[in-house]
């Protein structure tokens, strides 16, 4: 049994640890917990309907559902002081391509490339086979339009390993 201090406790670290997307330009999870009241204001502000309430409540982003454009129309929502200004980066998250990717299986699709405004997957041509997918991480916003269009359900949007 692990040992929890009363600081710990009252201080919610005894809460697991959520892999959960926020809105874009949310705080760190931990602050971004802390300080949301769950109102869901930015849920329903939201314009593409990406934002759903998620796990306690909290909001969460859903690829699945929609993609976000970066209206930043949850952060204007807001009451709370919960999201940084429009200066910086919404997020450090990328499209990444699982095993389940049409490509890898020698079956022509490039659903995710004619979804990607940013241009950040392109397919690189093999000899004698199907082009496989290829990100530009660099390019990559983030913003999850590759993901719902998937047939094969083969994109996750994860952070950045570069922290770009």
């Amino acid at each position: 049994m692990a040992e929890l201090s009363r600081r710990g406790l009252l201080s919610g670290q005894w809460r697991h640890h959520s892999d959960a997307i926020r809105p874009p330009w949310s705080c760190e999870n931990s602050l971004f917990l802390a300080g949301c009241t769950r109102c869901l204001a930015c849920v329903t502000a939201c314009e593409t309907g990406v934002l759903i309430t998620g796990s306690g409540g909290f909001p969460e982003v859903d690829f699945q559902r929609a993609e976000c454009t970066f209206c930043r129309q949850c952060a204007t929502a807001c009451e709370a002081s919960l999201f940084y200004p429009p200066q910086t980066h919404p997020w450090q998250l990328v499209a990444e391509f699982t095993a389940r990717c049409l490509a890898w299986h020698g079956i022509e699709c490039r659903s995710c490339q004619d979804n990607c405004e940013m241009q950040a997957i392109r397919f690189r041509p093999q000899l004698g086979g199907i082009a496989k997918p290829v990100l530009e991480a660099a390019a990559c916003n983030g913003c999850g339009a590759c993901v719902a269009d998937c047939p094969a359900s083969a994109i996750a949007i994860t952070r950045s390993k570069n922290n770009e």
